[in-house]
């Protein structure tokens, strides 16, 4: 099990700063991660958000396994179906060359209407599609269809699913799957084995909704309106397109509620201390490979940014090996 960070380079209005200085920004932020040891950096996928949200993640992650040594590098995730097989084949194949073989290559359907009609693409059909293009990813790769080929044989592939029906997907697949759910994970094994594969090959990550700071509380306040905006806009842009009703604005004391049943909240801002016992109490029993956190929120204060990666990079790694010490299951780093 490692821990990394994933990068979404929004950069909203409110605290805009200029696109060219934002991105070299986030290039050095994910040398520093590399230099502290994090185990990846992982980049995702939107188009047409009115903050920048990075719209191509395989292009961003060339740039940064350029610019690192030892972290893998990840997407969580990158939509196929918007894709030509090959086209994807190539960008990913070129990113796992460019890094020496650490390409973790997530692939999600998306759920925005206006994503695929901006590349021209059916919404309709789109769990379908992605299952066949990762397929024919996969093929290529296998039999020499694109040139020159990936580092890695094979490519480490990740489904981003997060319903019963992406689960067992991603078992038939034979990929791991990119969520980290006690439900989902029974459908994701029984998916395995109607695929033919062995289910003690499954494996597990997510992006977990925390941040970690030494002093939580003093965070909260400084990090709201940045979670404000970031929620906001999930929640707006998840019906356009549709003939759903917006949903209502999230305030700020909404921001803060945890589910009664213990379950993950919008965010949560820790301590290392605090983020390990907690994280060891929702996942344990289940094959992890990956741990990934937020790198920043929607533009939020960099000294807050820095500390956060440190403390991912350095301080929890150790106090998670701790807690999971004497949990067989968990997959090695």
């Amino acid at each position: 099990m490692d821990v990394g960070l994933l990068f979404d380079l929004r950069n909203p209005a409110e605290w805009e700063r200029p696109w060219a200085s934002h991105y070299a920004r986030a290039l050095e932020l994910c040398e520093e991660a590399d230099r502290r040891g994090a185990g990846g950096v992982w980049f995702t996928e939107h188009h047409l958000f009115d903050d920048g949200y990075l719209p191509q993640p395989l292009t961003f992650a060339a740039a940064a396994a350029a610019r690192t040594r030892d972290v893998r590098i990840g997407t969580a995730v990158v939509l196929p179906a918007l894709r030509k097989p090959a086209q994807l084949a190539e960008e990913a194949a070129l990113v796992d060359l460019i890094s020496g073989g650490r390409l973790e290559l997530g692939l999600g359907a998306g759920y925005r209407v206006p994503e695929y009609e901006l590349f021209d693409t059916p919404f309709e059909g789109r769990f379908a599609r992605t299952g066949e293009v990762i397929a024919e990813v996969r093929r290529l790769w296998e039999e020499g269809g694109i040139t020159p080929g990936p580092v890695q044989r094979p490519v480490p592939l990740w489904g981003g699913f997060y319903r019963p029906r992406g689960a067992r997907l991603a078992g038939r697949l034979g990929i791991g799957l990119l969520h980290i759910s006690h439900e989902l994970y029974p459908h994701y094994v029984r998916g395995l084995e109607e695929g033919g594969h062995d289910p003690a090959t499954a494996q597990v990550s997510d992006l977990l909704p925390v941040l970690l700071a030494d002093d939580p509380e003093s965070a909260w306040a400084r990090v709201a309106p940045h979670l404000a905006h970031q929620m906001n806009s999930y929640r707006q842009l998840s019906v356009e397109g549709t003939d759903l009703p917006r949903p209502p604005l999230v305030t700020p004391k909404e921001l803060r509620h945890r589910p009664a049943d213990g379950s993950w909240g919008m965010l949560e801002i820790l301590t290392p201390e605090q983020a390990a016992a907690r994280i060891h109490r929702r996942t344990a029993g289940l094959p992890l490979r990956h741990l990934i956190f937020w790198a920043s929120i929607a533009g939020m204060p960099d000294d807050l940014v820095v500390r956060n990666i440190e403390l991912v990079s350095e301080h929890l790694p150790p106090l998670l090996e701790k807690e999971f010490a004497t949990d067989p299951v968990v997959s090695g780093g």
